[in-house]
């Protein structure tokens, strides 16, 4: 069986940037041990695996090189660039079905794709042991929705975390997001997830489902323009708008093929 796939550098607007994700088209669903067996041998932080369903819309499912994930950002938005650039998606909408984070729609923006994806609120937690020590800085407060989230004081002490992977793989949630204000931009942010095999994220949309409200709370305002400070680095515009947070970028396609399985 031979399936199309594309590789896309998502949240960017050239390549070798942002955070590359593979889309997978399908006509059917493959069984769960061979989608993630796909997904190991990409070797993507995700590889999306898209369905239409005869309705206009499509199934969506997300897996890194280690597990099924309930939401992503990048590959939802790489997704939506595939299925436009080949022809497969025309109207100015894309509604993306998936098992546990709803419905997700991208639109249209312009240059870019924006998702709407669900927030998730992040509450103050008490400080864990051993977290300054395990990423080389002081932690402000420490935040958790799905993910922790360890505020620091500026964007400089989030360029010189360097994270105990180990440490961080068994706190327990979905990784460890480190967020600070930004020099030129509302925050910036770097994501680990050592659990999921991925040990650093180069641009995470599901984080930034926390990272905004959290941002928006404190700077006052719902439109906010916000990097991912990793080696790749990326750039999102963010809104936060009711129980919803909006995430538009720009994507860049780098590969598209066939698997055979």
């Amino acid at each position: 069986m031979r399936i199309p796939i594309h590789q896309v550098d998502a949240f960017t607007d050239r390549r070798f940037a942002g955070n590359p994700a593979a889309v997978c088209l399908l006509d059917a669903w493959l069984p769960d041990p061979t989608l993630q067996a796909i997904a190991a041998e990409n070797n993507l932080a995700e590889t999306a695996f898209v369905r239409e369903r005869g309705d206009g819309d499509f199934d969506l499912r997300w897996f890194t090189p280690a597990i099924e994930v309930d939401l992503c950002g990048h590959a939802t938005l790489a997704s939506a660039f595939v299925l436009r650039r080949c022809g497969r998606a025309t109207g100015p909408a894309i509604c993306f079905h998936t098992r546990e984070a709803g419905v997700l729609t991208a639109r249209v923006d312009g240059e870019l794709l924006e998702l709407d994806l669900p927030a998730r609120p992040p509450h103050e937690v008490a400080a864990i042991p051993g977290l300054d020590a395990a990423l080389g800085v002081a932690v402000r407060s420490l935040w958790k929705a799905s993910k922790h989230m360890a505020v620091l004081d500026d964007e400089a002490a989030v360029l010189a975390v360097r994270p105990d992977l180990a440490f961080v793989a068994a706190m327990p949630g979905d990784g460890l997001i480190v967020t600070a204000p930004g020099r030129d931009v509302a925050f910036v942010s770097r994501y680990f997830a050592p659990h999921a095999g991925i040990p650093e994220d180069p641009v995470t949309g599901s984080a930034h489902c926390t990272l905004v409200p959290y941002w928006s709370a404190r700077l006052g305002r719902t439109e906010l323009a916000a990097r991912q400070c990793s080696a790749r680095g990326g750039s999102l515009r963010c809104r936060l708008f009711g129980d919803r947070v909006l995430l538009a970028g720009a994507c860049v396609p780098y590969l598209e093929g066939e698997i055979e399985v």
